[in-house]
């Protein structure tokens, strides 16, 4: 059952008021969009409470993925080849969220792989610097996500492609929420720690927001690369999830990063398994 404090953190998701301001607050957050204040219940200068906040992130993903969707549909009208139109909507998107994510997987990535103690391994994720493993996984997954996004393309056209990638955008920060759920704080004075852990509420309304993006892809994909896809986002955040508790014995920000990059290429991988 959830706790008083849970009920509190969550009840207000019903208002309507309080999500617009939620989604707001989220796309400040994860994001460089210059989003005016919304209502009365929305705080541009304030932190985001992601106890109940967490559940709006799969549509703040969604509308933060959306300009580079669309700048890859207008690329694809041309002559250009798919993997570059795929390029240019990708690094649209990364220059809207300021590379936070890519950043938070490149600091896993040196973390985790280069040292041994959790403390030290926490050093080297605050360190602004990137090492080689860091660089090997922004090249890999940048690669991955673009010649799948580009295999989508030329398997079932642009806009089919374009479904897909907003489907698995979304259905990846359910991934994130679902560690950040999970796990404690590696780092207690960490913005993670600050912002609040995501209650079980909140968890399952990202799932309820994130079902029909998916819905909406029956259209080009079947119901097996949708399954493919949805399971493959679960198992990269449980696998990230295990790899973290063993490594650090907690989330941090940048977990939470890798979590989101990674359930995207999961994504992407499930709906190209299958036609």
């Amino acid at each position: 059952m959830p706790s008083p404090n849970d009920r509190l953190a969550t009840a207000a998701i019903w208002t309507p008021g309080r999500l617009v301001a939620d989604i707001a607050a989220t796309l400040r957050f994860f994001s460089r969009l210059p989003v005016p204040r919304i209502n009365s219940h929305d705080d541009p200068a304030a932190l985001p409470d992601f106890r109940r906040a967490a559940a709006v992130t799969p549509l703040s993903g969604l509308a933060i993925a959306l300009p580079g969707v669309a700048v890859f549909l207008l690329a694809s009208l041309t002559a250009l080849p798919a993997t570059v139109a795929v390029l240019i909507g990708l690094s649209v998107n990364i220059a809207l969220t300021g590379a936070l994510h890519e950043d938070g997987l490149a600091d896993v990535a040196d973390g985790f792989f280069g040292a041994g103690a959790p403390e030290r391994r926490l050093e080297i994720m605050k360190d602004s610097r990137i090492g080689a493993f860091g660089t090997l996984a922004l090249i890999l997954t940048l690669a991955l996500k673009a010649a799948l996004l580009a295999t989508l393309a030329a398997r079932f056209g642009a806009g089919a492609a374009a479904l897909g990638w907003l489907a698995v955008e979304s259905g990846s920060r359910v991934a994130l929420v679902g560690v950040w759920r999970a796990l404690p704080a590696a780092r207690p004075g960490g913005l993670s720690a600050l912002c609040g852990a995501p209650t079980r509420r909140a968890f399952v309304c990202a799932l309820v927001f994130a079902g029909p993006v998916y819905a909406v892809c029956i259209v080009a994909y079947s119901p097996a690369a949708l399954l493919l896809a949805a399971l493959g986002q679960g198992l990269a955040g449980y696998g990230v999830a295990r790899i973290a508790m063993a490594k650090i014995a907690g989330q941090t920000g940048d977990v939470l990063g890798a979590t989101q990059q990674l359930a995207c290429i999961a994504g992407l991988t499930g709906l190209c398994i299958v036609v």
